[in-house]
């Protein structure tokens, strides 16, 4: 056999590991999009059951003396919220990974509590998870406008405030786990308020439990 003949040789044998490899390679792909396919996997279903209140207290700068034009004094809030939230599995043959999860509480668009991290969860087939976060906010500037619509509000006897949770899950068929997917959670929270000043709002009392069971809206 001449050089030439061996080189072909060669190039036939890597030729055919190339297709060799191209389709193993998309038979796992075919695999995966039919298992994917077939399961359907269903997002989590979240409810914001309840929600206790130890501190809302939120005051403009002119509660106060007479603020510098130089160094005015902030509206500011002060908060201390705890939630119950529970998570329900809805799918048969796939579980959820919650790889990062933060939650914080807003209102109208801007945050009033710092992120509080929840716990990495593994959620089996038509399983629930329940956390119980506290939110925090210690003398957080507020925007005028946002001060403005809390009075407001407060004429009406109560305020809604979201709690939102976002971070990232996988989901898990078998031994397979997917990549990480983002996930934002949005639950609505209507609390009562009550203040004996016209340019505060707070809660009245120790603590106030709220018993929701509100639905939240959720994107994967």
């Amino acid at each position: 056999m001449s050089t030439k003949d061996c080189g072909n040789h060669d190039e036939k044998n890597r030729q055919f590991l190339r297709c060799l490899f191209a389709a193993i390679l998309g038979s796992i792909l075919l695999l995966i999009f039919l298992i994917w396919i077939i399961l359907r996997p269903t997002k989590p279903l979240f409810i914001l059951q309840d929600a206790t209140v130890y501190a809302f207290n939120l005051s403009s700068s002119g509660s106060g003396p007479t603020p510098s034009p130089i160094n005015p004094t902030p509206n500011t809030l002060t908060l201390t919220l705890q939630v119950t939230l529970a998570s329900f599995n809805p799918n048969h043959r796939i579980g959820v990974i919650y790889t990062k999860l933060d939650t914080y509480s807003a209102y109208r668009g801007q945050q009033l509590s710092i992120a509080t991290s929840l716990p990495a969860t593994y959620q089996g087939h038509r399983e629930t998870a329940v956390w119980s976060p506290y939110l925090y906010a210690s003398a957080a500037p507020v925007s005028s406008f946002t001060l403005q619509i809390l009075q407001q509000d407060r004429t009406s006897g109560g305020i809604l405030v979201n709690v939102k949770v976002s971070g990232r899950v996988k989901w898990k068929v078998g031994t397979w786990v997917s990549g990480n997917y983002h996930i934002n959670v949005n639950c609505p929270a209507y609390l009562r308020v009550a203040s004996d000043r016209d340019d505060a709002v707070g809660f009245a009392g120790p603590a106030i439990k709220f018993q929701l069971s509100q639905s939240c809206i959720v994107d994967v």
